[in-house]
């Protein structure tokens, strides 16, 4: 069990969905916790407007569960927030389940985040950059054309091998190709991005013929 004097100090606010989402992360990190009631920051324009100040001034950490609802709220605030916003998505693995509270599962089956164990958590955090002092990954960028040629995305089997990828790095299989790239970044160079899609089932070849590998896209 985790004491005060082992969470996780964090200064940036984590948003989260509800009430025992929030009961679960305070187990984890010392630092402020936002709910969105759920669905009832669609109807709380003061709520939306303090965030976007905050996304402005500390930054937010964005992290709802992993199912259809989770991902509409995500989109939701994200599209609210100014360019200007520092946002760290922070997404936790498709862990199916109930949670101990319910009487049964959600409609698609999945964890929420009050069901995740700590320990997950902690890696979803440090996986997306949120923990303060997380070093980021020096090297060349990953790049749109790098998940283009890979076949991770703009492709007839893009939606497969990103899933297969997906579930490699224990991320939600909602996850978008646009949505996956700032993780990877957060993660690895992109050496170690062309090292980790070799690891991929059939990485040479697709219905249309070979994908490109990093020395032939230098």
């Amino acid at each position: 069990m985790i004491t005060i004097l082992d969470k996780i100090k964090l200064t940036i606010p984590v948003v989260v969905e509800g009430k025992y989402d929030r009961l679960r992360l305070q187990e984890l990190i010392d630092g402020p916790i936002i709910e969105t009631g759920g669905f009832g920051i669609f109807s709380d324009p003061e709520k939306l407007s303090s965030l976007r100040q905050l996304a402005e001034k500390t930054g937010l950490v964005i992290l709802t569960d992993s199912d259809r609802a989770g991902f509409r709220i995500r989109s939701y605030i994200r599209s609210a927030l100014s360019e200007n916003a520092k946002v760290i998505n922070v997404y936790i693995p498709d862990i199916f389940g109930k949670e101990r509270r319910k009487a049964a599962p959600s409609k698609e089956g999945k964890l929420g985040v009050e069901g995740i164990p700590i320990e997950t958590l902690r890696k979803a955090l440090e996986k997306a950059g949120a923990l303060e002092g997380t070093p980021a990954p020096k090297g060349e960028p990953i790049t749109k054309t790098d998940l283009f040629l890979t076949g991770i995305s703009g492709g007839e089997e893009s939606r497969a091998r990103r899933q297969q990828l997906l579930k490699m790095l224990s991320l939600p299989s909602r996850l978008t190709a646009k949505g996956l790239l700032p993780i990877l970044n957060s993660l690895y160079t992109r050496d170690e991005f062309y090292a980790l899609i070799e690891r991929l089932p059939d990485i040479n070849r697709s219905s249309k013929g070979n994908y490109c590998r990093k020395e032939e896209n230098p």
